[in-house]
């Protein structure tokens, strides 16, 4: 016997945000593939192409994570990127303006990531709470 039921019953709670070990889990394997991706099809000396796959990758992580994850993740993610991706590979380096750079840019844009995330699902809570106008 088939039994009808209504889809949408009650509120649907805010989404809960993956837990920040969880996060830097893919952050640190998601980097790895994308750089050795990228240095398999010739990107390997290009930082530029490399900073900015990173730098989108850390952005799609932090549309499910905690704001207190992006600063791990942006390290995690530039570990990857002055390690593998710029010569020579294997060789942690510091350059201070650049790589201060790079690591801000991943930071922020994990923290876009993570902000655009947020407000969206306030949003989404505001309007599963607030009673609509029938008329």
């Amino acid at each position: 016997m088939i039994e009808w039921r209504q889809l949408s019953v009650g509120m649907r709670p805010v989404p809960e945000p993956v837990a920040t070990p969880v996060i830097w889990s893919a952050a640190f394997a998601g980097a790895l593939l994308l750089v050795a991706v990228l240095n398999s099809l010739g990107g390997h000396g290009r930082p530029t192409l490399a900073l900015i796959a990173l730098s989108l990758f850390a952005a799609v992580l932090g549309l499910c994570a905690r704001f207190v994850a992006a600063p791990g993740t942006a390290v995690l993610c530039w570990l990857f990127l002055n390690a593998f991706a710029i010569p020579p590979v294997g060789v942690l380096t510091w350059a201070g303006g650049r790589d201060g750079t790079w690591l801000a840019c991943l930071l922020g844009a994990t923290v876009v990531g993570t902000a655009c995330a947020r407000v969206v699902n306030a949003r989404a809570g505001y309007r599963r709470i607030t009673p609509r106008d029938h008329g």
